[in-house]
């Protein structure tokens, strides 16, 4: 099928139960690389701190630019996102998100490269929200927990593959090692999304007149139903990035592990959530997203206190626990983020979902900036006020639990 053909496309007819499997790992493929770029600047804190003489809040800056660019973008992109066929702005959005990892990697200096992230979140944060659009388009809604699933394994994919692979060529060959290895990846996955997408302009149809852009983006925000997800996604991801970006400085500096053992600790972690993922889709598809998101987010709990108030413990009990810690905090993204496909009318999803994309990175940055903010690096090195992110974290995510009850589709699933 070309572009130029009269025939359906995909989101329309429908897409063949053969091909969704492909269509769908090559999302992951995509996604991976967005979550890779964001991730590996954690691990990188320590290099960074002593290659660019800074502090844990400077990197929690580097990583707050990231998400707010990301948030700005992603609000921008609500304008426009269901206005283009999905396959060509996603990869078009995809070529400038890998500029900019090439950007970051022949940054001179930290300002350059906290510019550089600045772009990458531009480009990163649409692409997150076009993925799912896609998801919304193309997966029937009693099966979007397991196709998010399924997308959602790009985080295992970065914590197994991606991040440790990325940490252990900065030890040996620098930062900006991780930066040059994203470039090539991008490039192989967009070169496989560019033969293998269908086109996807089916919601064309439905698209209102210019002049109805911004009445229409107004009534997006005045929907009681948009409103109350908005608000679960903020703060849900502004829970986890209270405590996830500071792990390997605190690991390193307070623990006494080496910058090259955060290699093993990612590794077991990711290999957990890489068998976690698509279960807790699956369930998420039986049970509801709604009872999962609470069962998973209350089981986050004691892995958030443990990790902000971790002694000092060998590498082996690290890596240990942390697999618990991973699939806590990223299995409750799964039911979450297949909730928020139901919610608004498909009409609207594109715009819904790079409006929810944005609010989540907004959330990001926060959680980032106030976590940077509450911690101190003593005379020691070592980084206090950890427990206090952990004890803030603990009590959004039962604020999160509690509200996830008002979070409902805005119109009949049969719409959705």
């Amino acid at each position: 099928m070309t572009q130029g053909t009269p025939m359906r496309s995909a989101a329309s007819a429908g897409l063949p139960a053969a091909r969704e499997p492909i269509v769908l790992w090559l999302l992951a493929l995509t996604q991976f690389t967005v979550i890779m770029d964001f991730m590996v600047m954690m691990p990188l804190a320590p290099q960074l701190m002593r290659a660019f003489a800074i502090s844990p809040a400077a990197v929690s800056g580097a990583v707050s630019a990231y998400a707010w660019c990301a948030g700005i973008s992603g609000l921008l992109a609500s304008m426009y996102i269901d206005r283009f066929d999905r396959k060509r702005l996603l990869l078009t959005m995809f070529a400038l998100f890998t500029a900019s990892n090439l950007a970051c990697a022949i940054a001179p200096n930290f300002h350059v490269l906290v510019l550089s992230r600045a772009f990458a979140g531009l480009t990163g944060g649409v692409l997150a929200s076009i993925i799912m659009a896609i998801i919304g388009d193309l997966i029937p809604p009693e099966r979007r927990g397991a196709a998010t699933g399924i997308v959602m394994t790009s985080f295992s994919l970065a914590a197994v593959a991606g991040v440790p692979t990325g940490v252990m060529l900065a030890a040996h060959f620098g930062w900006a090692a991780p930066f040059y290895l994203l470039v090539v990846f991008s490039l192989l996955i967009w070169g496989a999304a560019w033969r293998v997408l269908p086109v996807l302009d089916g919601h064309l149809a439905r698209r209102a007149p210019l002049a109805q852009l911004l009445p229409d983006l107004l009534a997006l925000y005045r929907v009681r139903a948009h409103q109350q997800a908005f608000l679960l996604s903020g703060v849900n991801m502004l829970t986890g990035m209270l405590v996830i970006p500071f792990i390997s400085p605190v690991l390193v500096n307070n623990i006494g592990l080496q910058p090259a053992d955060i290699t093993y600790v990612y590794l077991a972690g990711g290999l957990a959530t890489l068998f976690s993922a698509r279960r807790i889709g699956r369930w998420s598809d039986r049970a509801g997203p709604q009872l999962v998101y609470r069962v998973v987010a209350l089981a986050s709990l004691l892995p958030i206190l443990f990790m902000t108030h971790m002694p000092k413990i060998s590498l082996l009990a690290v890596m240990l626990f942390f697999p618990f810690f991973m699939m806590a905090l990223s299995g409750r993204n799964i039911p979450l983020q297949a909730l928020m496909t139901t919610v608004p009318q498909a009409a609207r999803r594109g715009a819904f979902l790079s409006t929810n994309s944005a609010i989540q990175q907004m959330g990001t940055g926060l959680g980032a900036l106030l976590g940077g903010l509450l911690l101190q690096t003593q005379a020691d090195g070592q980084i206090s006020g950890y427990g206090l992110n952990g004890w803030i974290a603990v009590g959004l995510t039962l604020f999160s639990v509690l509200w996830i009850g008002r979070v409902g589709a805005s119109v009949p699933t049969a719409q959705s």
